[in-house]
């Protein structure tokens, strides 16, 4: 059986394999790719850049319903979902399009007194290799793909062994917007031929977005070749509710943080840290916001959760749960199992520090704790590994600013949830990775940042 290949899981069906990429293959793209750093890195303009990235934007709006299709049978997302994930995907192309001039401007020095003049000027940086998840197939990519080729920086593409036709599909785009050969090249690789593209000389980067293990083999390789690795990795978010004058409502923000893309995101909200008098009503809210969400066919319009990922998911999932329920975990609601589908479930009673509240679940599973002060619920939120993303809700702003102070992670979110932007960096703290996406900062991590003095 080839590695890449489409397994619908809400069937189980195998529809399509995708041969791996051979050797001969492989060196061959990277010699495009390279080729494509010393030429049209240099010969093209920002503006020329810009255009094509933009074209690659409006591609995806034009093909949305047809891109999501792929995915719907790829990884389960529920097709309203999938189609807003393209959108997505065509807004920070958009983004990066109407902003590539202002993102690669001179710099002057800040506090430089000398004669003369002294800027920072930002160009590209060569050739990246981005490995990318299974999780949002499109908008994983544009966030890597979008502010890397406005810079000038050509691109090898290892997409998830279960997105080979989303991959092919990215790859049809790029062609029909313009890019040139070698600007963008998709590589059905091996682990092993990952591995050797990291060593290659002509690749200057990694970006990584993926398992904490995944990552952690990738910065490995990286960091023996000396190579600059961007890292997106696992989260168990925090969603801290210390206030609110609406708990069904916050319930309502609470679910949807928690069941969006069927509870498959990194950054999802995944611990859920209540003061004691909202406690009860909270998890009584959120028994009867979860428990309406229901899972189903994801082609339907109307379908809320989709199936997990693949058998393999569901499978880990399951297995979490189990182990979380021997260890004194109570499933208040949920918690079955039908091929690749897991019921929206919610586990009370799990004591901090016990092995479910130091891992990720991903899946439609939420956990809920009980705290009785503001500081009791920050040094819970910071138990954990993890560092990603967090949400804070509080009637009290100055309680809210003080609390976000003190979490540790890369982002925290007050009084909102599924807030995502192309404008806003996205990226974590301790072991969720390190760099940033998304934002002028995702356009300034894989940039040659030369000062230039004149006198």
């Amino acid at each position: 059986m080839s590695t890449y290949a489409v397994v619908n899981p809400a069937t189980g069906e195998t529809m399509k394999e995708y041969p791996d990429i051979s050797d001969a293959d492989l060196r061959a793209a990277i010699e495009r790719a390279d080729e494509a750093s010393r030429t049209w890195s240099s010969s093209s303009t920002v503006a020329e850049r810009a255009e094509l990235v933009g074209k690659v934007g409006e591609l995806h709006k034009e093909r949305s319903r047809e891109l999501a299709e792929i995915i719907v049978r790829e990884m389960g997302k529920p097709i309203e979902q999938a189609v807003g994930e393209v959108d997505f995907a065509g807004d920070i192309y958009g983004f990066y399009a109407d902003n590539a001039e202002d993102l690669m401007a001179d710099e002057p020095v800040k506090g430089f007194a000398g004669e003369g003049t002294a800027v920072i000027r930002r160009g590209p940086f060569g050739v990246l290799l981005g490995i990318m998840p299974w999780n949002f197939p499109y908008y994983q990519v544009a966030r890597f793909a979008g502010p890397n080729l406005v810079i000038g920086n050509p691109i090898l593409l290892k997409h998830a062994a279960q997105c080979p036709e989303s991959a092919e599909a990215i790859a049809r785009i790029f062609s029909d917007a313009g890019a040139p050969e070698g600007v963008y090249e998709n590589i059905y690789a091996t682990h092993d031929q990952v591995d050797e593209v990291i060593a290659d000389p002509r690749v200057h980067g990694v970006s990584v977005t993926g398992s904490e293990r995944a990552g952690a083999a990738v910065a490995e390789a990286a960091g023996r070749n000396l190579k600059k690795v961007v890292l997106e990795l696992g989260g168990s978010d925090p969603f801290i509710l210390l206030g609110t004058d609406d708990v069904d409502g916050a319930a309502q923000a609470a679910a949807e943080a928690r069941l969006d893309n069927t509870g498959q995101s990194c950054n999802a909200a995944k611990r859920f840290i209540v003061v004691d008098e909202l406690y009860d009503d909270f998890v009584d809210k959120l028994k009867e916001k979860m428990g309406a969400s229901k899972t189903g066919d994801p082609t339907a319009e109307d379908t809320a959760l989709g199936p997990l990922s693949s058998a393999s998911a569901a499978d880990q999932l399951e297995d979490q749960l189990k182990r979380a329920v021997d260890n004194g975990a109570e499933v208040v609601i949920g918690g079955g199992r039908d091929g690749n589908y897991i019921e929206p479930t919610i586990l009370t009673g799990i004591k901090p520090g016990d092995e479910a509240s130091q891992e990720e679940f991903f899946g439609p599973v939420a956990q809920v704790y009980k705290v009785g002060s503001e500081q009791e619920a920050v040094d819970l939120a910071n138990q954990t590994p993890f560092g990603l993303g967090s949400y804070v809700m509080s009637t009290d702003p100055e309680q809210a600013e003080r609390v976000a102070n003190q979490i540790e992670a890369g982002m925290v979110y007050i009084n909102l949830v599924l807030a995502d932007s192309p404008e806003l960096p996205f990226g974590g703290y301790k072991r969720s990775g390190f760099g940033r996406e998304l934002g002028t900062l995702g356009a300034d991590e894989f940039v040659n940042k030369k000062l230039i003095r004149s006198a």
